[in-house]
């Protein structure tokens, strides 16, 4: 019995003072452009990097300089699938990180750069913090979800999805950076608006918004519906990218019955939003749409192969006493293996796109709000800063595991 005992004394000590496992990596990010790039996204695919154990945290260290970064799980299955962090880069510059993941629990909190929410609210007018929310496609709740879905934003700007059958990209613009939406709810007060807050820039009716995804009947977009079912979810609060998600099953469209989930991704420094279209199995010839609003007396840019942009002025909201008219500047960039074809309707400047084949669409939508201190003024510097932003998208930095 005491050797028993001993033995079971000696595992309970290994097991409590067994170190956790640690594997470090070494890094290389380089620059192709001739112009230097400012939080640039770098993301690692923890599965191809054959670490040999799940990590529950990761430390990014350049020299002796840590760098925030953050591990998301995105599908659910509470292991994480990707390392996000963002990085300043000279032109042509190249840059080496050590990058330790261990089976351990991180305790350190970097300072976030960003910020998300979604919220329910009550009949008593609390706000209920949620991360995920399904319904029945014949239901409607978008009353009951406070600012209408979740809401995401960077230092610059900030954004909702609006969970419902338009699933439309609505928009807030700041006089000043920093962060707002935890105490402004999207909707701010009279004495936060005297104080310098922003506000919703944007009426965005039944348009795509910036960027929506949408549907095409050959004439117009069209929303998403009818579905069996829609859920809307946060899987990322930051401190480096916010991630959002929109999923419809059973959305009958074109002849078929699709499942499609459209995650929406905000870096921190960024004014930008990453959009990825998931496909439950690859297509055909279907075809859908994307692009910008036109805005009420806007002017448009196109360069014909992908990027499409407009800027003008509206009241942004019904109550326009309240409210004085918004002057803003928006873009849609659609990487040319998913364009189809430049398109326009009623309320909206658009591109066709399609997977062509496959069950994957990306690409990038932006915009800038007039009342901005750090923004854009005219439409012409709007277009240029769109297109020199496309460039940038166009050539990202090289990212190798050495």
């Amino acid at each position: 019995m005491r050797t028993v005992f001993c033995l079971l004394m000696s595992v309970f000590c290994f097991s409590a003072f067994a170190q956790p496992t640690t594997k470090t990596i070494k890094v290389s990010v380089s620059n192709p452009s001739t112009i230097s790039r400012v939080d640039e996204p770098i993301v690692l695919n923890i599965q191809e990097l054959d670490l040999g154990f799940v990590p529950k945290s990761a430390v990014v260290m350049q020299a002796d300089k840590e760098i925030p970064s953050q591990l998301d799980d995105l599908d659910g299955d509470r292991k994480a699938d990707e390392l996000a962090f963002v990085v300043d880069m000279n032109a042509r510059g190249k840059r080496t990180f050590d990058i330790t993941f261990s089976t351990e629990k991180s305790k350190t909190t970097y300072p976030s750069r960003v910020y998300a929410e979604m919220l329910v609210s009550d009949k008593k007018g609390k706000h209920v913090p949620v991360h995920s929310v399904s319904i029945p496609g014949s239901a409607n709740i978008y009353n009951q979800m406070h600012h209408h879905g979740p809401a995401f934003e960077s230092e610059l700007v900030a954004y909702r999805i609006y969970f419902d059958h338009k699933q439309t990209i609505d928009i807030y613009g700041k006089f000043n950076k920093g962060f707002e939406i935890e105490e402004s709810q999207f909707y701010p007060t009279d004495e936060q608006l005297a104080h310098g807050f922003g506000d919703d820039v944007l009426r965005v009716s039944g348009s795509c918004g910036v960027g929506g995804f949408k549907g095409w009947d050959g004439k117009k977009a069209i929303h998403t519906n009818p579905v069996d079912s829609r859920t809307m979810r946060v899987l990322a609060y930051g401190p480096v990218r916010t991630i959002s998600e929109l999923e419809v099953n059973g959305w009958q469209y074109q002849g078929k019955e699709l499942d499609v989930t459209t995650r929406y991704t905000l870096y921190a420094g960024h004014r930008d939003v990453v959009a990825e279209v998931f496909f439950s199995e690859p297509l055909t010839d279907e075809v859908f749409a994307t692009g910008v609003q036109d805005v009420k007396g806007s002017v448009s840019y196109s360069d014909n192969n992908g990027l499409v942009g407009c800027w003008g002025t509206d009241w942004p909201v019904n109550d326009t006493v309240k409210y004085a008219k918004e002057t803003v500047g928006l873009a849609t960039y659609v990487p040319q293996k998913y364009v189809v074809a430049e398109a326009k309707d009623k309320p909206n400047y658009l591109y066709l796109v399609s997977p062509k084949g496959g069950d994957y669409i990306k690409y990038y939508s932006t915009f800038t709000s007039m009342k901005e201190n750090f923004g854009y003024k005219t439409p012409e510097a709007w277009f240029n800063y769109i297109r020199n932003w496309r460039k940038e998208l166009e050539l990202p930095c090289v990212v190798e595991v050495l």
